[in-house]
This record gives C-alpha cells, structure tokens and sequence, in this order.
C-alpha cells in the first residue's frame, strides 16, 4: 500500500477523530447502530503534544498541546475499536470507538456509507467554501514598469 493510500482502518480513525462532534453524533443516530460492547477504556480527557515543521524541509518542533479524548471498546463479537478526538466530546469518543469497532466486525461497508461518505463529502465541501471564500478575497498586485528617458 502507497503512503498516499492509507489503509481503510487509518482513513476511517483520521476522518472519525477529525468530525465535528455533532455531526458526528448525529449521523450515528441515523445510522440506528445499537451494538453490544464493553469498555475496555472509559472515555478520559487528556493531551497529545502537536508537531509543526518549520518549512518542507525544516526540523520538526513541539508546536504545543492539545486536548483529546480517547476510548477504547470491545463488542460482544470480539471485535474492538479505538476513538480518539480532539476536544473533551466523551460521547464522540465513544461513537468513534463504537464505529472503528462496527467496521472491524465486518460492517465495514455500512460504517462507510452511512458515517465515513458523509464526514469526508462534508469536509470536501468545508474546503472548497474555504477556498472560493479567500480566492474572492485575492489581491493581484503588479508593477508598470517605465521607460527611461522621454
């Protein structure tokens, strides 16, 4: 598998950790997904330390903290998911360990359609909005050049 091709259980956990809470509740609840599960890790708030890099080819830094949220579950099947999102959202920590859990179980293809299609659509949309808001704002700046003399 590519670097630029993550692995689906990475993309499901990247797209998970980075939904807004309650978009994210919301289309659990949609999804009607009820599974059998035990905590294996209770929802707690903690940090994780960001890196920023200075450039392309600078070193990497410690940037600075930021707050997430981790839990850990097990469903009655056997399988087990792990959600972690940024924030102090326990409930969206729980959700994201219960849908990693969900797909990891072999429903795979309802997590996607049904949390992941819809996470990753609207966070396309978020971009382009983003972009076409400061593309408008773009100013082109240019020089007249003059000739010498006269």
């Amino acid at each position: 598998m590519s670097k630029d091709t993550p692995d689906p259980r990475r993309r499901r956990l990247s797209v998970l950790a980075s939904a807004p809470a309650h978009r994210l509740q919301a289309l659990w609840a949609e999804l009607g997904a009820a599974p059998d599960y035990t905590l294996i890790r209770a929802p707690e708030i903690g940090a994780a330390m960001v890196r920023g890099r200075a450039g392309v080819t600078g070193a990497a830094f410690n940037l600075g903290e930021i707050t997430v949220t981790r839990c850990s579950v097990e469903l009655s099947d056997g399988a087990v998911g792990h959600g972690y999102v940024q924030g102090r959202d326990k409930n969206a920590a729980l959700i994201a360990a219960l849908a990693d859990a969900l797909a990891e179980s072999g429903e795979a293809a309802r997590v996607e359609a049904g949390l992941i299609a819809p996470l990753v659509a609207e966070a396309e949309a978020h971009t382009r909005d983003r972009a076409a808001k400061t593309a408008a704002t773009k100013v082109e700046f240019f020089t007249v050049a003059r000739e010498a003399g006269g």
